[in-house]
């Protein structure tokens, strides 16, 4: 029977409970437990999909489809499991079955109430398909105090009664600030929040703690005191050099033997951390750095390019190189000469994204690196601009577009409205909901024997993870082929476009799929590992 691990957040939010989660979920790996790693999320949206970028940063996708919190994408690199729609679960999805389940008369002309349906709901997902697990880790969204997330606190409460006495463990995540004025590090946020988590019912057993310098040997004691946990159990979190760097630094903390201990296990294995040194050595020592512009439409906020920051960080790994981001927003060029902005740059990334906005500077990122010939990297969004760039200067058709910008005479670009997924046949109308109505997880595709993403993946056949409601209009495939941008790869059936490349180009590449959700620290995706390549043969010609 599996053992349940809760973690919690306290004080503020953004203190990295998903990271934490993940670190530690790495750590048990490492001692050789199998791990799972489940997200309560307690907005009221179905999930994350129709949520802007500014709102929520990155959706990720899983294989099976499911749009969920960027947390899961930790998860998966750091434990190398593939995440599913059973590991995130939200207060709107938890209320959509329960809603239904009333309308249908299942509660039997019951009063249904937050307690128990809900709880019970909140529940049931945190326990079922567990069987094959040693531990499960589960991360509770938000802060401790937040009213929409008080059903999944009182839920893991009565979890850790029902389940057997020393099956669950209680993590809870803080902040230790640090008061310029006064010379000081503060206790009492931390102690604020943890009265407030008793409160509902919950005691944490261990305290993480966020802190920005080095915690004292007293401010621990003082902690452990008055929130009622043991001194060994006040873990420092410390910042650190990249998150790559987190499990190391956590395990020397005695995070992992603090957990296992407070389940009584005293017999496990001693972690094996090698790889997780290698990979902090090549992060703290490589042995060049390109410079990759990325041109995005969500610049300000990171978190919405979250899972392709940490694929160029892996592209990076597998090159003994540093990447140096450089974050500019497409709108720019809408105005101003990419050149201007991209004469230094070894390689330029278009990634995914919707609506009109900054479109055309997409565009325009395409055709200075399709001239110049400097690398390029278009991924959904980014291959769709690219395809339109290559269609109205190559192929001579200048009012080529996109059907998502409105109606225009020569529709590149279009609305995908029906496809396949294995045998079935998946349709979409023009005016239907938004929500979960996308294309939407693995897909496999059929690459060309002789172009360059085939060499790339080593392979002609393969599987990524899609998300996205227009397609590249095969129509015009034979006039921009004519002009030297090959339809390199096609879903198997071969009506869908999944890649395109440009001919003569040292690296020009588009994917309709997200590959930066299936890179891992140790093993960085090849697209990524074979774009840095570019880009590091591009920095000598610099």
């Amino acid at each position: 029977m599996p053992r349940y691990v809760f973690i919690t957040g306290g004080v503020v939010s953004s203190l990295g409970k998903g990271l934490a989660s993940a670190a530690l979920g790495a750590l048990l790996q490492a001692r050789g437990y199998k791990v799972r790693l489940r997200k309560l999320d307690p907005y009221l949206n179905v999930d994350p999909g129709t949520m802007s970028p500014y709102q929520h940063g990155e959706v990720f996708v899983t294989d099976d489809g499911a749009e969920a919190d960027l947390d899961l994408g930790h998860y998966e690199r750091f434990t190398g499991r593939p995440a599913n729609k059973q590991d995130n679960i939200t207060t709107g999805r938890i209320y959509q079955d329960i809603l239904t389940k009333e309308r249908r008369g299942d509660y039997l002309g019951g009063t249904v109430q937050v307690i128990p349906h809900v709880t019970d709901a909140i529940k049931q997902f945190v326990l079922t398909g567990n069987e094959d697990y040693d531990f499960v880790l589960v991360e509770i969204g938000g802060t401790v105090g937040d009213i929409e997330g008080l059903p999944f606190f009182e839920a893991i409460r009565q979890l850790s009664v029902d389940l057997p006495r020393g099956d669950t463990l209680f993590i809870h995540l803080t902040l230790m600030p640090w008061i310029p004025a006064a010379g000081e590090l503060k206790t009492k946020p931390t102690q604020h929040s943890v009265k407030e988590l008793r409160s509902i019912g919950i005691q944490p057993d261990i305290l993480l703690v966020r802190c920005d310098r080095p915690i004292p040997v007293s401010e621990r004691r003082k902690l452990a005191l008055f929130c009622s946990v043991r001194e060994t159990s006040v873990i420092p979190a410390l910042d650190v050099g990249t998150i790559y760097d987190v499990p190391v630094a956590y395990h020397e903390e005695g995070f992992d033997s603090e957990v296992l201990a407070a389940f009584g296990i005293t017999d496990a294995p001693d972690a094996d951390l090698s790889r997780w040194h290698e990979i902090s050595r090549r992060l703290a020592n490589p042995e060049g750095e390109v410079t990759i512009a990325i041109i995005g439409k969500y610049t300000e906020l990171k978190d919405a390019y979250k899972s392709l920051i940490e694929a160029l960080t892996h592209g990076g790994i597998a090159n003994n190189v540093r990447v140096n981001l450089e974050w500019i927003e497409a709108s720019v060029f809408e105005t101003e000469n990419p050149a201007a902005h991209l004469e230094d740059v070894h390689g330029i990334l278009v990634p995914g994204g919707f609506g009109e906005r900054g479109a055309e500077g997409k565009i325009a990122a395409a055709g200075f690196a399709r001239k110049r010939l400097v690398p390029y990297f278009g991924i959904c969004f980014g291959m769709q601009m690219a395809v339109i760039e290559a269609a109205r200067n190559l192929a001579g058709l200048p009012a080529a577009s996109s059907t998502e910008f409105g109606e225009t005479p020569e529709p590149v670009v279009g609305l995908l409205t029906e496809w396949l997924r294995g045998n079935a046949l998946e349709r979409r109308a023009a005016g239907g909901n938004l929500g979960g109505t996308m294309r939407l997880g693995a897909y496999p595709a059929d690459l060309g024997a002789d172009t360059r993403i085939a060499e790339v993946y080593g392979t002609t056949q393969i599987e990524e993870r899609h998300r996205h409601r227009y397609e590249v209009n095969m129509l015009y495939r034979e006039a921009l082929e004519a002009k030297g941008m090959r339809f390199s790869g096609t879903s198997p059936d071969g009506v869908l476009p999944e890649t395109v490349e440009m001919e003569g180009h040292p690296w020009f590449i588009g994917v309709q799929f997200h590959p930066e959700l299936k890179s891992r620290p140790f093993e960085p995706h090849p697209l990524f590992a074979g774009f840095v390549a570019a880009a590091v043969e591009q920095s000598r010609l610099v």
